[in-house]
């Protein structure tokens, strides 16, 4: 595994990104603006437009692309490799922990996700009950639900939009977003989940919290979040992306 050290001016963090996703780059990026001399972020992807439970929407995930990307990232000499994608949440858990243990095998760089990301977010921070927001089919809105429950999480309320098409994420509005926000809050829980790095909930964050009273674990800035700790930078540098880098 590769030594971080601490002593070092700037940090890079690679970002295995879903070919498809026209979110998280620019949402990541904004997010370390004006930071350069701490930190940077870079980009790897590999092929992803689907989002369901079948054959060739599963098989998207298949860990040999997943390792090329990464080795292309570990040319850049990355301190760390994020899968910044939520495919564990409807395939285990477990199979995002093997990932990262093949990626830091491979190339010596540490590694993490979104979806385990926001596992060590819930555990840091007393979270044990969450409300869910995804736009995708329900039944990989269920499968999420039961990879939570398994790991001490409960799912009060969830919404999803029932679309499948990667690409289709993106052009999500903001108002309908907040809908979605609105139609799960009318419970109390611990937090808000948003799984999808697509969904560009991230722009309505700081106004969601501040509406509901509640930290937003969006995948995006969990596993920014996560990546920052991973290379020894504070997180609080990160402002006006959530309270979750004000923690």
């Amino acid at each position: 595994m590769k030594v971080i050290d601490d002593k070092t001016e700037q940090k890079k963090i690679g970002m295995l990104t879903p070919s498809s996703n026209t979110t998280l780059e620019p949402i990541c990026s904004n997010m370390v603006c004006g930071l350069e001399k701490t930190v940077t972020m870079h980009y790897g992807r590999f092929s992803v437009t689907k989002i369901s439970l079948e054959e060739d929407a599963l098989s998207q995930f298949d860990t040999a692309p997943m390792m090329e990307a990464s080795k292309l990232l570990a040319d850049a000499d990355v301190d760390v490799i994020a899968w910044n994608g939520t495919s564990g949440g409807w395939l285990g858990f477990d199979v995002d922990k093997r990932l990262c243990e093949e990626i830091e095998k491979e190339t010596g760089i540490p590694a993490t996700t979104s979806m385990l990301a926001q596992l060590t977010a819930f555990k840091k921070y007393g979270v044990d009950n969450i409300h869910l927001v995804t736009p995708y089919l329900k039944p990989i809105n269920e499968r999420i639900r039961q990879e939570y429950e398994k790991n001490g999480i409960h799912v009060i309320n969830d919404v999803c939009l029932e679309q499948s098409v990667n690409r289709s994420f993106a052009l999500v509005t903001q108002e309908r977003i907040q809908e979605m926000f609105a139609k799960v809050c009318m419970n109390k829980a611990d937090a808000i989940s948003v799984v999808c790095t697509n969904l560009p909930a991230m722009w309505s964050v700081p106004v969601m919290e501040e509406k509901y009273g509640l930290t937003v674990y969006d995948t995006i800035n969990t596993v920014v979040w996560d990546a920052l700790r991973m290379v020894g930078v504070d997180t609080s540098i990160v402002k006006g992306w959530g309270r979750l880098f004000e923690q």
